[in-house]
């Protein structure tokens, strides 16, 4: 396959290439938002300001003709809530300070795309799991929360072949671990452990019974660090090395990209994400795998994402049993970020 022969130093300077698109687009939006601004028009707070949330209010009006007193009115609030700006112990606190990468394929959260290889043809791939936060010590920000704080996150990764009306398993990965985080203004740190390991999926040993299984596992150290050049676009890079690994897996990986995506929560119509993530690892001779994502978002009140659009796959395989083969696969996915 031509593409499998492409050098992954190019891919990434198509990387490049479209993070200048995006900032130019930036600007362009900022431009806009300035005119707007000066006519009165505010879209968001200024930068550092907290904003009260504001109550929705339906209020049942009478016609007209005939007008009630407005203390006799009906009215329906949802309740008020001040963002609470001074730092202090939480438990279970809302929100992430530093969250998962957007085309990251093995970042927990619940997401799953239908995708197709010209080799493989039809793979549904899956993704089981959250990141949630246990203890913070920072504000109470949902939306971008400032601090430290302590997550536990965990996920399963099944691949399903979907061709000839099978639904078999190929193979499933599961994440599992511990982080640390850090964040003030637009600047973000994790630190962590986590444990990877890889399964091959029964009913691929029925039907090819020659495919080999491999007990590839991977219990290391990550270091990340992220950057909001501007509320929607963040820039981020990783490393992580492993202590105990078996059967393939090698210590060192490095993974790095952007993510576009809306900061504030939106309305009905949503707003475009796009993201970028490429992952280098030892154990393929620091080669692995580029992905892409384009589509349309939606950011909840306390900070959740929702995202529906298409994927695009090029490298070595997300699935761990697989390491050592080649993929190419264009799909549509659907993910779900706490």
């Amino acid at each position: 396959m031509l593409s499998s022969r492409i050098d992954f130093s190019l891919r990434f300077a198509a990387l490049g290439l479209v993070v200048a698109l995006v900032q130019a687009l930036l600007g362009f939006a900022s431009s806009s938002t300035a005119a707007l601004a000066q006519t009165g028009a505010s879209l968001l707070p200024p930068p550092g300001q907290v904003s009260v949330t504001q109550p929705w209010t339906v209020s049942a009006l009478p016609s007209e003709a005939n007008q009630a007193p407005e203390q006799d009115l009906p009215h329906f609030h949802m309740p008020q809530q001040e963002v609470v700006q001074d730092w202090h112990w939480q438990w279970v606190p809302t929100g992430l300070i530093y969250r998962s990468y957007l085309a990251g394929l093995k970042e927990p959260r619940f997401g799953t795309v239908w995708q197709y290889d010209p080799d493989l043809r039809w793979k549904w791939d899956t993704t089981i799991g959250a990141r949630v936060g246990l203890l913070r010590y920072g504000t109470a920000d949902p939306l971008h929360p400032e601090g430290w704080q302590l997550d536990a996150e965990g996920a399963v990764f099944p691949r399903l072949d979907i061709n000839d009306g099978r639904r078999d398993l190929d193979s499933s990965d599961f994440r599992v671990g511990f982080v640390l985080t850090y964040g003030e203004g637009p600047h973000a740190w994790k630190f962590g452990y986590y444990h990877i390991s890889a399964h091959l999926g029964d009913e691929l040993m029925l039907r090819i019974p020659s495919t080999p299984r491999l007990n590839f596992t991977w219990d290391g150290l990550v270091l990340g660090y992220s950057y909001n050049w501007f509320p929607e676009l963040r820039l981020y890079a990783e490393a992580a090395w492993a202590f105990a690994v078996d059967d393939g897996a090698q210590p060192w990986r490095f993974q790095f990209g952007v993510d576009y995506a809306p900061a504030e929560p939106t309305d009905n119509w949503g707003a475009p994400f796009f993201a970028i993530n490429g992952m280098l690892r030892e154990e393929v001779d620091f080669g692995g795998n580029l992905v892409v994502q384009a589509g349309w978002a939606w950011r909840g009140f306390s900070g959740q994402l929702l995202r529906m659009g298409f994927q695009y796959v090029n490298g070595k395989s997300i699935q761990y049993e697989f390491y050592r083969d080649f993929e190419e696969m264009v799909g549509f996915g659907i993910w779900y970020d706490y």
